[in-house]
Formats: structure tokens, sequence, C-alpha cells
């Protein structure tokens, strides 16, 4: 059964589209199936693999509105992990799942048993609270916030990691935070050393070791339509995912020993 992980943040540009794709591509290269979801409206990571979301029938919005089943969404992509795509569509979903019961599940249940199919789920929240987000956390069994090593990125981190409380107190009692991913660090400034130091400090929560290295690297690579791991393999950012996907999957055997 597929472990299941969102990466969520409040703010936008803190390299979170970049989490899901370069960890997802790392775990595959270690042989593991991996299946990412897109959930936010601006289809940032489906255009990230190669995907044009202009080109799609389906989506993620037809399996959250219940007009189509996820494993006939999913689509294969060039760097050798699977993709449930997102469409600018999706922006219209909170209004059609607000009137359901039960809508924070939506997403738990429509991924229901293609999960046996994965070692791991990686979902791309948008960077809100709203429902989309609320789905994602209902559905994960834990959380990576990525957060980018400037002053500014702290504003909202305190509210969404009360907003994970919520959700494992309320929808999801097997819901944890594994931990923040320090990104686009620059350990060469004085700068993003304080902010890294008060990370550690400010959360109680784990930070997660190595941080991501700021390269324009990663905002180049969407562009072909590939994971910065294909297009940049030796960056000093992409071994850095390398080494937490290579901690993920140490830990998930430990844990079933």
């Amino acid at each position: 059964m597929a472990r299941t992980i969102a990466v969520a943040s409040q703010k936008g540009g803190v390299g979170k589209t970049t989490t899901v794709a370069s960890l997802g591509v790392a775990l595959a290269e270690l042989g593991q199936r991996v299946l990412l979801v897109d959930l936010d409206p601006q289809a940032c990571l489906t255009f990230s693999l190669g995907i044009d979301p202009e080109d799609l029938e389906r989506s993620v919005h037809e399996v959250l509105t219940g007009e189509a089943r996820i494993r006939d969404v999913v689509v294969s992509t060039e760097d050798g992990v699977d993709l449930v795509p997102a469409t600018i569509e999706l922006a219209r979903v909170e209004a059609a799942l607000l009137t359901r019961g039960a809508r924070e599940h939506t997403l738990d249940d429509a991924l229901g048993d293609l999960r046996s199919q994965y070692d791991w789920v990686i979902l791309d929240c948008p960077p809100t609270l709203g429902i989309l987000t609320i789905n994602a956390l209902t559905a994960a069994d834990e959380v990576i916030v990525p957060l980018q090593c400037e002053t500014l990125a702290h504003r909202g981190v305190g509210q969404l990691i009360e907003t994970v409380r919520d959700v494992a107190r309320v929808t999801n009692p097997r819901l944890t935070i594994s931990g923040i991913l320090p990104t686009m660090y620059d350990g060469r400034t004085s700068h993003a050393r304080a902010v890294l130091a008060d990370i550690y400090e400010r959360y109680d929560i784990p930070v997660l070791d190595p941080p991501i290295a700021r390269s324009v690297r990663f905002a180049e690579a969407p562009a072909l339509g590939r994971s910065a791991l294909a297009t940049s393999s030796h960056l000093r950012g992409v071994e850095a995912y390398r080494v937490h996907a290579t901690r993920m999957v140490d830990e998930r055997k430990g844990h079933r020993a």
C-alpha cells in the first residue's frame, strides 16, 4: 500500500512543485512506483512534467466531481513517474464540493485501491488552506512543508501547522508532519544561515537536512517538460533531493521491519 505525502505551503514560490517533482523522480530512480497528483489549478506540476494542460480532456477536476475514475486520468511521464494532471478547471471544484457531505474525504475515497499499485503517492497542494488542501491532508499519511530560507517565508507556517493538527484531530488521525524542508538555500549568505537557524528554534517539528540549495536550474527545467533530475542530474540541490528520497525509503523499510 502506498505511503501518501502531501507537500503543502500557504506561500507560493517556495519550491513546492519542484519538491513534489524532484522527490517523486528521485524515488522512481530508486525503483519505487510513484504517483504524483497535481491539486493546484495553476497546473504547474502538470506543465513541469511535459503535459500541456490545454490538451487534456480529463484531469483531477473530473475525478473530484465524480465524472471520472482516477485510474482513467493517470498519465505516464518521461521521468518515470505517473501523474494525475490538473487544468484550470480545478479552480471551480471548491464550489462543487461545498454541497457534498464528507467533502474532505473526496480525494481519499477516489484514490481507493489505486494506492495498491504504487509505493508512494505525492500530492502537490495549492498555496491556500481551502478545500483542495484539506482534501490532500485528509488523504495523506504525512506532510512535508517546504520553506524558503527568507524571512517573509515564515508568514503563515504556524497557521498551516495548526491546520494540519486540526485535520489530524477531525478527519485523519494518522496524519503527521514529517518535517519542514528548507528550500532555495544559499549558505553563502548570513541571512539564509540565520533563517535556517531560526527554523530549528521556532518550530517544534523536524527540520529536514540537507537543505535544498538555490539554483536557477530548478526554474529552467519546467520549460523542457522534465524534472531537474533529468536536466541537471549532478546539481547540488538535486543531490539533496536524492538524499531525502533515500531516507524516505530507508525509513519505510525500517517501519516494515
